[in-house]
């Protein structure tokens, strides 16, 4: 699934628990419920605009580190996902 696609279903809170539970790694998992409860916002949503920063702000060399991931990835959209989350989260750190 593209990741477009699956972030424009992140309102259903099923969705993205079970897209979380895909990344296979619960301490990911627990740092995006703590982030979401400490700005207010369902995991979704959270989820969502931690995409959205990394967009809009992640350096070049993030990019490219990115796009060398996204080549050995299984799951592009899911490694994308996964980056975004860790970028959004170590920032609020």
């Amino acid at each position: 699934m593209l990741l477009g696609d699956l972030l424009s279903r992140f309102d259903d809170e099923s969705v993205a628990a079970s897209t979380l539970l895909r990344l296979g790694d619960g301490d990911l998992l627990a740092a995006v419920h703590a982030g979401a409860e400490a700005d207010g916002l369902t995991p979704g949503l959270f989820i969502a605009r931690a995409v959205q920063r990394y967009a809009h702000e992640a350096s070049d060399e993030e990019w490219t580190a990115l796009i060398g991931e996204l080549g050995r990835a299984e799951d592009p959209g899911l490694a994308c996902l996964k980056r975004a989350l860790i970028y959004t989260i170590n920032g609020l750190r």
